[in-house]
This record gives structure tokens, sequence and C-alpha cells, in this order.
């Protein structure tokens, strides 16, 4: 009978330091913007959670969310213009 087991050496050949790499610190920064957009959009919405929206409160959401958008399309523009290799 064969043994279906993974050979532990192939598993573990790269050691996990638990620290993240030069790679992921550089993703992070590149969707750190969006990243703190979506926090704010939380917070205005966390706001009006447990009473009536104001006036104030929903020009707050309505520009969180327009601060979102457009650190999406950034991103995404990004991410076009390194796939296209730089290429403007």
């Amino acid at each position: 009978m064969k043994s279906i087991e993974t050979p532990l050496a192939a598993v573990t050949a790269v050691p996990f330091d638990g620290e993240p790499s030069a790679a992921d610190l550089d993703a992070i920064e590149r969707e750190l913007p969006l990243i703190l957009a979506e926090v704010d959009l939380l917070d205005a919405q966390i706001m009006v959670l447990d009473r009536p929206v104001t006036e104030l409160d929903a020009r707050r959401i309505r520009r969180a969310r327009h601060r979102v958008l457009t650190a999406r399309r950034d991103a995404a523009n990004r991410a076009t213009t390194a796939l296209a290799g730089g290429a403007a």
C-alpha cells in the first residue's frame, strides 16, 4: 500500500520566521490609501448606527464613499500600469 503522506522536508523547506516579506510590505504600502479610506467610511457608518442620520452625517458618509471609490480607481490604475510594464 502506498503512503499518501506529504514528505515533511518538502513542506518545511523554508522556515517561517513570522515576519512579512519585503514583497508583502510593498503590497500593504500600495494598498494603504484604500485601507485608510475604507476605515474612514466604516467609522462614518458606525457613527450613525444608533441615531438618526443628519445632513452632516450624510455628507460625511458620501465623502467617505467618494474617497473609497477614488482610492479603488487609483489602485486599479497602478495595477494596470504595473502589468503594462510601466509604459504610459
